[in-house]
């Protein structure tokens, strides 16, 4: 049976790298572990450690892309949680066998071999959830 081993990151969507830079790196002193062109996702992404997980901050690179939709549709903010599991393609089977709805029935591949699914935040209670494994 697939376990969820820890959560990974939160997202959060932003219309300003920079500017959300200036609060999350400079005022709380947060360090800045990476801040990456994502083309498969059509976003920027920067990466900011904290105790075993990230916060993720996210900018639409194109306006044609999912995050560029949901920044037009919601603002900036939460975007989603991301959480760990050991066995993705056994999480997505349990998950769809017990009737949850899911954005991607196949997990898809980041450049560095990372597996990641989402779910729909209508069987989560309004929250949008990426699996990932590492």
């Amino acid at each position: 049976m697939p376990k969820v081993k820890a959560l990974n990151h939160i997202a959060v969507v932003v219309e300003d790298m920079e500017k959300s830079l200036s609060f999350w790196r400079d005022a709380l002193g947060m360090e800045l572990h990476g801040l990456n062109e994502v083309p498969a996702e059509k976003s920027q992404v920067a990466f900011l450690p904290l105790a075993g997980s990230e916060i993720e901050l996210v900018k639409p690179t194109s306006d044609d892309s999912g995050i560029a939709k949901y920044l037009a549709k919601r603002g900036p903010g939460m975007h989603h949680i991301c959480i760990e599991v050991d066995d993705i393609e056994g999480m997505l089977a349990q998950l769809r066998s017990r009737g949850i709805r899911l954005i991607n029935e196949e997990p898809r591949t980041t450049a560095d071999g990372r597996k990641y699914a989402f779910v729909h935040p209508e069987s989560t209670s309004g929250v949008l959830v990426e699996l990932y494994q590492i």
